[in-house]
C-alpha cells in the first residue's frame, strides 16, 4: 500500500466541495451559515437530520449518530479504507498524490500499473475517435443508429470502433513509446501460433468497443461486439490480467453512481446496450453485469452504489436462473434484492427505446421482493395437478420461506401458496414453515402433503371474513389512523354481512350498543382482538385495507359483464402494485 506525502490530506480537504459530494447521495438545503441539512444517506428517515458543514468539511446525523469528516464520509459510502478514500477524492479534485518512502519493488509495480492505465486510456480515446471520424466505421455508426442510440449517449459511454487492420493499435502505441509487452499486459494484443510464439497482433479488430471502467472511470479493459466479418464470438472481452477482472466490474457504474445514490436503488441489466438505452431514456441509475452471473465482488460494488438492487434481467429461463444465482450470492450482503417484471421476449433496451422512460419507470415501480418472485416462479413451474407434484413444490418452497422473518409479506405468500396448492392455510403454514400446530419434521412433510387433497379446504368466503375481521381489529387498535381507514372503505369492501354492519357501526356510532345480539357479539370479538394487537403501524393497516380492496375488485370481476372486465382488470393491477409498495413500507 503506497504511503503518500503528509500534506496530501489537507490539500484534498481544502479542494473538495463537500456539499456537492454529499448531494450525489441526498438533497441538501442551506440551514444557517456554512451548515446544510438533508436526509441521512445512512438510515431511513422522513425528516432531515443529516447536517453538513461546508467550511469545516464535517458531517453529523442527529438521527443515527454517525459523524466524521469528508474522508470518513467517503469511507462509509464507498466501503473503502482511508487510503482508498484519499485516492478517490484525489481523482475527484484532480490533485496528484506524491508517494514517499516506497519499497523499490512496490514502486516498480505501481509505475507499471500506471503505464497500463495510460495505455488503456489512450486506446479508448483512439477507438472513440475512429468510430466518429473513419469511413471504415460507417457501418458501425449505422448499426448503432438503427438501435436508436444517439451520438450523445454513445459519447457519454465512450463507445468506439476497432479498425479491421491487424496491427493498428500495436503500431500506434509503439510509436508513442509503449512496448509490445505492455500492450500484451494490458490485453490489447495477442500472440499467434499454437506455441504462442507467432506474430503479435491487435486483439480487437472490426468490432464496436465498449470501454469497461472502474468506479473512478479509469478504463481497465474492453468489451467488443463483432459486425459480422469476424468469425469469432459475438462479444469478445479483454482477457483476465493484472488490471482487468471481469467479475469485479459493473458496466457503467461510474456514470450511475450519482443517480443511484439519489434514487437509493440501482438497476442491473445484462448487456451494454441495455444500459445505454435506459440512460438515454432518462433512467440513469443503471449498470450491467455484462451477461454473467453476479459475483460477490460485483454485489459489493452494487452495495456501494445503493441499498436496493433491482434486477431487470430477461424473462427467459436463462435470465430467471441468473436471478436465482444472484440471490444466492447476495444472501450474506446488506442489499435488498428486487425483481423487475419485464414483458416476455423484450429486454430493457427494447422497452426504453420503444416506449420511453415512463414505461421503464412503471416497470421498475412494479418490482417485487426477490422472495415473492421465487415463490411465484416455483408455483408457476411446478406440477400442481397431483399430490406428488405438490410435495415437490413444497420441498422447493421451504428454503425460500426460511429466508423470511415474521412479516406481512410472509403471511401473504403463505396465503398465495395455500390457494394455489389447494390446501388449508394451517397446513400450508405447517409444511412451509415446519412449525406450528400439527407441524411435522421436514422428512415427514411429504406424506402430509400427499393427503392434502383429502383435507377440507377453507372456503374463500371464510378466509375473506377472517381478513375483514382482522382489518376492523386493526382499525380499533390504531385510533386516528384506524378511523381514517374506516372512512375510506365502503360496503363493497366487505363480503361478510356482519363485518359490513360492524364497519358501519364503528364508523357512524362507535359508542352506541347495537340491538342485534349477533352484531354485538361480533363487535365484542373484534374489540378483544384489537386488545391483542401488538406493535402494529399505519403501514400494516394500509396493507390490510388494500387486501380488502383487492378482494372487492376480484368479486366485481367475477360478477361483471364481459365488457366491463377489462377496466376492472386494470384496476386490479393498480391495486396489486400499491399493495406491493405498502408491504415494502410495512417491512421497512
Amino acid at each position: 500500500m503506497p504511503r503518500y506525502r503528509d500534506d496530501a490530506k489537507e490539500r484534498i480537504r481544502d479542494a473538495v466541495d463537500f456539499v456537492a459530494l454529499v448531494e450525489e447521495r441526498t438533497e441538501l438545503r442551506r440551514s444557517s451559515g456554512a451548515n446544510h441539512m438533508g436526509r441521512c444517506p445512512f438510515h431511513e428517515e422522513r425528516t432531515p437530520s443529516f447536517s453538513v458543514n461546508a467550511q469545516k468539511k464535517m458531517f453529523h446525523c442527529f438521527g443515527c449518530g454517525v459523524e466524521g469528516d469528508v474522508f470518513d464520509y467517503v469511507q462509509l459510502v464507498e466501503n473503502v479504507d482511508f487510503v482508498g478514500a484519499l485516492e478517490l477524492l484525489a481523482a475527484r479534485t484532480g490533485i496528484e498524490l506524491e508517494v514517499e518512502d516506497e519499497d523499490p519493488q512496490a514502486a516498480e509495480r505501481r509505475r507499471h500499473r500506471e503505464r497500463l492505465l495510460e495505455l488503456l486510456e489512450r486506446t479508448a480515446a483512439f477507438y472513440e475517435r475512429f468510430l466518429w471520424e473513419s469511413r471504415e466505421a460507417a457501418g458501425a455508426r449505422a448499426y448503432l443508429a438503427e438501435r436508436g442510440l444517439t451520438e450523445a449517449t454513445l459519447r457519454a459511454y465512450r463507445v468506439g470502433y476497432a479498425p479491421s487492420a491487424w496491427d493498428t493499435v500495436l503500431r500506434s502505441s509503439q510509436r508513442a513509446g509503449f512496448k509490445a509487452r505492455e500492450l500484451h499486459d494490458a490485453g490489447l494484443v495477442v500472440r499467434g501460433g499454437r506455441d504462442g510464439r507467432g506474430r503479435v497482433y491487435d486483439r480487437f479488430r472490426a468490432r464496436i468497443t465498449f470501454p469497461l471502467a472502474d468506479a473512478r472511470g479509469r478504463v481497465l479493459g474492453f468489451g467488443a461486439r463483432t459486425m459480422g466479418g469476424d468469425r469469432g464470438p459475438k462479444y469478445l472481452n479483454t482477457a483476465e490480467n493484472e488490471i482487468f477482472h471481469k467479475g469485479r466490474i459493473l458496466y457503467g457504474a461510474h456514470l450511475a453512481r450519482a443517480a443511484a445514490g439519489k434514487a437509493g436503488a440501482v438497476i442491473v441489466c445484462e448487456g451494454y446496450t441495455d444500459v445505454l438505452a435506459l440512460h438515454q431514456a432518462g433512467v440513469e441509475n443503471v449498470v450491467a453485469s455484462m451477461g454473467t452471473a453476479l459475483t460477490e465482488d460485483q454485489v459489493g460494488e452494487l452495495r456501494k452504489l445503493a441499498p436496493v438492487v433491482e434486477l431487470a434481467l430477461d424473462a427467459d429461463d436463462a435470465g430467471q436462473e441468473a436471478m436465482l444465482r444472484a440471490a444466492r450470492v447476495a444472501a450474506s450482503s446488506r442489499v435488498e434484492l428486487r425483481v423487475v417484471p419485464l414483458p416476455e421476449g423484450r429486454d430493457p433496451a427494447d422497452v426504453a427505446l420503444a416506449d420511453g422512460a415512463e414505461a421503464v419507470r412503471a416497470l421498475v415501480g412494479r418490482s417485487v421482493p426477490f422472495v415473492r418472485f421465487r415463490v411465484e416462479r416455483t408455483l408457476a413451474r411446478g406440477d400442481l395437478s397431483s399430490a406428488e407434484g405438490k410435495d415437490k413444490v413444497i420441498e422447493e418452497l421451504r428454503p425460500a420461506f426460511a429466508t423470511i422473518g415474521e412479516s406481512v409479506l410472509r403471511e401473504e405468500l403463505l396465503a398465495v401458496c395455500a390457494d394455489r396448492l389447494a390446501i388449508s392455510p394451517d397446513l400450508a403454514r405447517s409444511l412451509l414453515l415446519g412449525r406450528g400446530r400439527g407441524a411435522r419434521p421436514a422428512a415427514s412433510a411429504a406424506p402430509a402433503a400427499a393427503r392434502a387433497d383429502e383435507r377440507p379446504r377453507v372456503p374463500r368466503e371464510q378466509r375473506d371474513a377472517r381478513l375483514e375481521a382482522a382489518f376492523l381489529a386493526l382499525c380499533l387498535a390504531l385510533g386516528a389512523d384506524g378511523a381514517r381507514h374506516l372512512a375510506e372503505v365502503t360496503d363493497e369492501h366487505f363480503s361478510d354481512p356482519l363485518a359490513r354492519a360492524a364497519a358501519r357501526r364503528l364508523r357512524d356510532a362507535p359508542d352506541a350498543p347495537p340491538e342485534d345480539p349477533e352484531l354485538a357479539a361480533y363487535l365484542d370479538r373484534v374489540r378483544r382482538a384489537a386488545e391483542r394487537v401488538e406493535a402494529s403501524t399505519s403501514a400494516t393497516l394500509e396493507v390490510e385495507r388494500l387486501q380488502l380492496d383487492l378482494r372487492r375488485v376480484e368479486r366485481l370481476q367475477q360478477a361483471a359483464e364481459p365488457g366491463a372486465r377489462a377496466a376492472l382488470a386494470r384496476e386490479r393491477i393498480a391495486i396489486r402494485q400499491r399493495l406491493d409498495e405498502a408491504i415494502d413500507r410495512s417491512l421497512r
